[in-house]
């Protein structure tokens, strides 16, 4: 019963022209990313565009046809709720990044783009490292969302002459 249904819903999505979406290549041929040596978002970068292929990414500004420019990136940690004892029950964790893509003439691909990403997480005294695992993995997870639209907004960005 299962295996008719699952080949009829199969066949409706293909027909109606449903496809995942795939990586879209960088309209740079090279790249220079301005970020710290250090940076895990940086390498998650290099990563990702890496494993596009298409775009070179070059040590210098000067041998780039776009360089990447960190504008401010802000991590915050605020208070949503408290318990009727005073204690916190539930923060919310906030990512916010900007920045421009432009060529060594001022010309700018990507203006000055603001990225934020929010997390919820509840909050408790009696699971305090357990929680403190959870909101590395929420940090984590939040920048692998922000390479993921950092990418898109490259790959939409228009190139001219």
């Amino acid at each position: 019963m299962r295996a008719p249904i699952a080949i009829l819903f199969v066949s409706l999505l293909a027909g109606c022209g449903f496809q995942l979406r795939g990586a879209q290549p960088l309209p740079f041929e090279s790249l220079h990313l301005a970020v710290a040596e250090n940076s895990e978002l940086g390498a998650s970068l290099k990563r990702n565009i890496r494993a596009q292929g298409g775009t070179r990414l070059v040590e210098t500004a000067q041998e780039a046809q776009a360089i990447f420019t960190v504008v401010r990136e802000t991590r915050e940690k605020n208070i949503l709720s408290l318990s009727s004892a005073g204690r916190v029950r539930e923060f919310q964790l906030r990512l916010r990044f900007v920045f421009r893509v432009h060529d060594l003439k001022g010309r700018e691909f990507l203006p000055a783009s603001e990225i934020v990403q929010t997390r919820d997480i509840s909050f408790s005294d009696a699971q305090v490292l357990a929680k403190e695992q959870e909101e590395n993995l929420l940090w984590r997870d939040m920048q692998n969302d922000l390479v993921q639209q950092i990418m898109r907004r490259m790959a939409a960005a228009k190139v001219e002459g």
